[in-house]
């Protein structure tokens, strides 16, 4: 079963930590977080686990189709409560209760003090059968 895990930095439940955000963090405290998320996309690595992961740059921009000429574009319907959707994580595993547990594990990447995050991760099912498409 596949699984993607979304990682908010803002958006979400309401945070455990009072952390500030990583781009105010000390560089050495960043290096160790990203290097906590290597170690773990690594030991998936090896378990055959690890599908993909990719870090996502803080700006995006919502497309939709508007007729003829270009289509209208905005940073987003909500501006005041902007989400910030940091990168993403794809896990290939035996059950919804090992995501779960690896979910739990990616929580703990270390904060700007050297403890346990606590970020809230959402973790969200691939849709592997169609509930339409007819034969």
């Amino acid at each position: 079963m596949k699984y993607l895990m979304l990682k908010h930095y803002r958006g979400g439940p309401t945070p455990v930590t009072g952390y500030p955000p990583l781009d105010q963090w000390e560089p050495e405290r960043v290096d160790a977080h990203i290097r906590y998320m290597r170690d773990f996309a690594d030991r998936l690595v090896e378990t055959g686990e690890f599908v993909d992961e990719q870090a996502l740059s803080p700006g995006g921009t919502f497309v939709r189709s508007g007729g003829a000429g270009r289509p209208p574009v905005t940073d987003g319907p909500f501006a005041e409560t902007k989400d910030l959707v940091a990168g993403w994580m794809i896990i290939d595993v035996e059950s919804y209760e090992r995501a779960l547990e690896l979910a739990g594990e990616l929580s703990a990447a270390p904060g700007p003090d050297g403890e346990p995050i606590l970020e809230w991760l959402e973790l969200r099912p691939f849709l592997t059968d169609l509930p339409f498409g007819g034969e």
